[in-house]
């Protein structure tokens, strides 16, 4: 199923990376578990360095987290699987998820037997998805595929999805402040000076509307882009 493979694990909490190690060893004595990062940002690092052919990746991490860092995987290499494991089965998530290139989702509270099925399925290019996501997903495009929904579509308050508003950049730059990090700090995390950095904030203010720092991180938190 895995075997011989080349595997990178994401996943801000360790106690999770080490279980899953633990798991993919006795699922197959040849794959190999090439690296851990614990944010969206060593993830990128660590496949640019590596180049596994899979990659198990948490949504959400510090940093980066893991749309934007699937994006940015498939941008250097479309030919890596990214299996989406996490804990939350919203379906603005998964779809993102999904559109940035990932081969399937699975709760982390599922059972073990569909985390295989998923492992299995990336292997064989196939898309996978936790029954509970499937349903979830159906139920959402039900709703918005219906005559009496909106044509533009908002994250639920009004506000333009991020997904579709900004660039990579700004959505970078977002996560970035809603974690609390400073123009100076974000700006030696993204290697761009303080101006920049600024000038993608008030682009970010005037695209979703928002006044604040205060609203960009409830926006940013509502959005998925951070957990903080």
């Amino acid at each position: 199923m895995i075997d011989g493979q080349r595997i990178l694990l994401v996943d801000d909490h360790e106690l999770v990376r080490a279980s899953l190690r633990v798991l993919l060893e006795k699922l197959s004595p040849t794959a190999q578990v090439i690296g851990e990062a614990s944010n969206g940002r060593e993830a990128v690092r660590l496949v640019r360095l590596f180049n596994p052919d899979l990659v198990i990746m948490d949504l959400n991490m510090p940093e980066l987290n893991g749309i934007e860092a699937t994006r940015q995987i498939m941008d250097f290499n479309p030919a890596i699987r990214v299996l989406a494991l996490s804990m939350h089965d919203e379906p603005h998530g998964v779809e993102q998820m999904l559109r940035a290139g990932a081969s399937g989702y699975v709760l982390k509270q599922s059972p073990v037997s569909e985390l295989t099925a998923a492992l299995a399925a990336a292997i064989d290019r196939r898309v996978y998805l936790s029954p509970r996501i499937a349903g979830s997903l159906v139920h959402d495009y039900l709703r918005w595929s219906s005559p009496q929904s909106s044509p533009k579509r908002t994250n639920g308050d009004g506000h333009r999805s991020a997904f579709t508003a900004l660039s990579r950049r700004e959505r970078e730059v977002l996560q970035l402040l809603a974690e609390g990090k400073t123009s100076k700090e974000i700006g030696a995390v993204l290697h761009v000076g303080v101006k920049t950095v600024e000038s993608h904030r008030g682009q970010i203010m005037t695209k979703l509307n928002l006044r604040s720092i205060a609203q960009l991180t409830k926006y940013a938190v509502r959005e998925g882009i951070t957990s903080c």
